[in-house]
């Protein structure tokens, strides 16, 4: 048996306490962005004087608008932030609905109805964007709420250019959604290089920005919302939609080499799936000694750690406030050192012996920093591409389809193939796993670096990777975000999925092949990241190359 040598800096993962106090001031702000609108609306309001949380809220309305395959208000997310050296989590998912059933998206026979979960208003779960935003505010905000509107309104107003991407999507989203929600009537004449205009959107955010969160919660955007699912058999309703509250949660903490990772806690797994896969790379050093990026033992070793990660996510993880999830036990050193020890650095694990160790498409995020060091890290989302197809008639804004993030039936995978267990079992007022994973890098106290990206179950596996290029392989930024990925989740079994972007060389595909490995083009980029990275006062941006992205350093 090998031996699996401990490392003189172990892994620690606890909940957040306070970092020290610190003064920095750094040669600007920064924002990277999914898109121009949302990046140049962040640099407009940190050139007014607002802090990392205005420029984060402004943005996020800005994205609701210019950015509506993912970028919403009927959707939800989380939020991680740094402010004057202390850490914060934000917890603003969506909830699953009163009259929402264990057994909901089963037929007769107990068996999942396809695209039951993904289409239609019973798809979505109730928002939490609005409030998670306006606690965000209330909380951290300096400019006036109203003000932060102001260029969302505007973008929805007057209008803005589609990108050719954003078409594509579009018009993919057209035909699977024609004739079973109202997505054309709203989005159907939405062209590449056209001005696109949403004047039901304008005068729902108009109605925030004078009244606030309960506008969306108790007032006429409620009134309409609640409408709409009635109209469409939903079941969000007044009641759901006054309930609903965003949660201040502590922030998992990822110690490793020097440098402390602060990232998302339960109700997403995501937190937990990087202190494993960090403890457990930590720990197979010796096996990763040399080893070439991207090359096929590289790849290799990646996926024997991912595959037991995705394990235990499907047997353990869920909403902390409905189950009991063993956190402490799956990021505990020893545990993380009898994973390692499980890991075969030559051949693939059988599938059906990788266990649990114990006796869980479209997103969108943005980063930010202003010149005091604040920063936040934001990924919100509506889940799938313009996510439920529903519109709110006379409200404009798109639902989401977030109720497919639960464990429908045990053992039977979600959009993105990943199967759960009972902890993600469907239950009235339960917030849905998520692998949304918003991260900051802080060193001696002060943020040297904030990331995060969309892509459903390879959330967490991309900043890892981009983690891994950055301290592991010291490469540029620029370069750390646009190189090759790939992801490995279990099942199917012995699959790794690549992408056109960063497509793997044949040498390496054919070595992985005669491993046993079948690779697997997904279809679809593998991430959006958008990351800041600080040196000393010296600020540079990322933007992943994948998206239509854009990052800047406001001075």
């Amino acid at each position: 048996m090998r031996v699996v040598t401990l490392k003189t800096l172990a892994l620690a993962v606890i909940f957040a306490a306070s970092s020290p106090v610190y003064a920095i001031a750094l040669e600007g702000g920064a924002v990277a962005a999914p898109d121009q609108y949302g990046a140049e609306v962040a640099a407009q309001i940190l050139r007014k004087g607002g802090n990392a949380v205005d420029a984060a809220v402004a943005t996020a309305f800005t994205l609701a608008v210019t950015y509506p395959e993912a970028g919403n208000i009927g959707g939800g997310g989380f939020m991680t932030l740094f402010i004057k050296g202390k850490p914060y989590f934000l917890d603003y998912r969506e909830t699953a609905p009163k009259a929402a059933s264990r057994d909901m998206y089963l037929d007769a026979k107990g068996e999942v109805i396809p695209g039951m979960s993904l289409v239609g208003a019973r798809a979505s779960g109730v928002p939490g964007t609005v409030m998670g935003l306006w606690e965000a505010h209330r909380k951290f905000g300096k400019l006036k709420w109203a003000e932060l509107l102001t260029p969302a309104i505007g973008y929805a107003r007057n209008g803005f250019t589609v990108a050719d991407k954003q078409y594509l999507y579009g018009a993919e989203a057209i035909k699977q959604l024609n004739g079973k929600t109202n997505f054309g009537d709203y989005f159907g004449n939405m062209k590449a290089g056209e001005i696109f205009r949403q004047p039901e959107l304008a005068k729902t955010l108009e109605r925030i920005a004078n009244k606030g969160a309960d506008e969306f919660y108790k007032g006429e955007t409620a009134d309409l919302l609640v409408a709409q699912m009635q109209n469409d058999n939903g079941l969000i309703t007044r009641q759901d939609l006054a309930d609903y509250k965003a949660v201040w949660r502590k922030p998992l903490r990822v110690n490793f080499d020097g440098n402390t990772l602060y990232t998302a806690p339960l109700p997403s797994s995501g937190g937990v799936a990087l202190a494993q896969l960090i403890g457990i790379k930590q720990q197979l050093s010796d096996d990763f000694k040399g080893v070439p990026l991207n090359s096929a033992r590289y790849v290799h070793l990646l996926a024997e750690i991912e595959k037991r990660v995705f394990a235990d996510r499907a047997n353990y993880l869920g909403d902390p406030d409905f189950s009991q999830a063993p956190v402490s036990q799956l990021t505990d050193h020893t545990y993380l050192v009898q994973r390692a020890h499980e890991v075969n650095p030559n051949a693939i694990s059988p599938t059906e012996n990788v266990k649990a160790g114990l006796e869980s498409h479209q997103t969108t995020h943005f980063s930010i920093v202003d010149s005091r060091g604040d920063a936040v890290s934001n990924t919100y989302t509506l889940n799938w591409d313009y996510g439920s197809g529903v519109v709110v008639k006379g409200a404009g804004f798109l639902m989401n389809d977030e109720m497919d993030d639960f464990s429908a039936k045990p053992g039977v995978a979600n959009a993105f193939g990943v199967v759960g267990g009972d902890a993600n079992a469907i239950e009235p007022g339960k917030r849905m796993l998520s692998s949304m994973s918003p991260s900051l890098v802080t060193r001696d106290g002060a943020v040297t670096l904030v990331l995060g990206t969309p892509g459903g179950s390879r959330i967490f596996t991309t900043v890892f990777q981009v983690l891994n290029n950055i301290y592991d392989f010291h490469m540029p930024l620029k370069d750390a975000v646009a190189a090759q990925r790939v992801h490995h989740q279990l099942l199917p079994k012995d699959t790794i999925f690549t992408e056109k972007f960063a497509p793997m060389p044949e040498p390496v595909a054919n070595e992985l092949k005669a491993m046993g490995y079948t690779i697997k083009d997904q279809g679809w980029s593998m991430g959006n990241v958008q990351a800041i990275r600080i040196n000393g006062t010296k600020v540079e941006t990322a933007s992943d190359p994948r998206g239509r992205g854009v990052g800047m350093v406001v001075k």
